[in-house]
């Protein structure tokens, strides 16, 4: 039987201290299934890119024929998938509220006059969930993140997205966009917010029911 290493991503402005990512680590090891959990924290928050977490996470697929299911949360889903979409040993993703079309969503709010002061002063005060306190974030971050087009992800490979129908975030539209003419995607849409705090226990038994996880002894 071929192994599996499973892989959390966290979300923007997060850590592997999250109250998802414990969760699902809890969850993980009640069945003696290791998960690992990179932070996308090192090398400094404010130097952040999307570039830089695939290049992480990268370093923790195997060269070899292991296979790797990639649990990705917000723009850690995204990030999940263009790895999946570029490396052949990541054979199942999970996406929880991804993060598609992201910039257009967080540009509109922060609106004209900040994006211009971003782009003049070339940092941005962000509120940091894992640090709580707000952190400078490069405007590279834009730059890099505007090359990640979700449109450009075609590659045929089982993907499950849990998105909430109140997420104030990530709209449920794009994610009922992105499944729309991918087949190989299965959308699952809870009452919930961006969060999806309140149905973690639905959204472990799908995330089992997809991978078919079963104890490892």
């Amino acid at each position: 039987m071929t192994r599996t290493n499973y892989i959390y991503l966290h979300g923007f402005a997060s850590s592997p201290n999250s109250s998802k990512a414990q969760y699902l680590c809890d969850r993980f090891s009640a069945l003696n299934i290791p998960l690992k959990i990179p932070d996308f924290n090192q090398g400094g928050f404010s130097d952040i890119t999307i570039t830089r977490q695939i290049e992480q996470v990268k370093a923790e697929i195997q060269p070899d024929n292991t296979s790797v299911t990639l649990i990705g949360s917000s723009l850690g889903g995204l990030t999940a998938a263009w790895l999946g979409e570029n490396y052949p040993q990541v054979q199942k993703l999970v996406l929880l509220a991804p993060a598609f079309n992201f910039l257009s969503h967080w540009l509109t709010k922060l609106g004209e006059a900040e994006l211009q002061r971003w782009q003049k002063e070339q940092y941005l005060s962000v509120y940091h969930y894992g640090e709580k306190r707000s952190l400078p974030l490069h405007h590279n971050f834009l730059l890099d993140a505007s090359k990640y087009s979700e449109q450009l992800l075609q590659k045929s490979i089982p993907t499950l997205i849990v998105h909430g129908l109140h997420d104030e975030v990530i709209p449920i539209q794009a994610s009922r966009n992105f499944a729309l003419h991918r087949p190989w995607v299965t959308l699952i849409e809870f009452d919930s917010d961006h969060a999806l705090s309140n149905v973690m226990a639905e959204t472990w038994e799908a995330i089992k029911a997809f991978c078919q996880l079963l104890p490892s002894h």
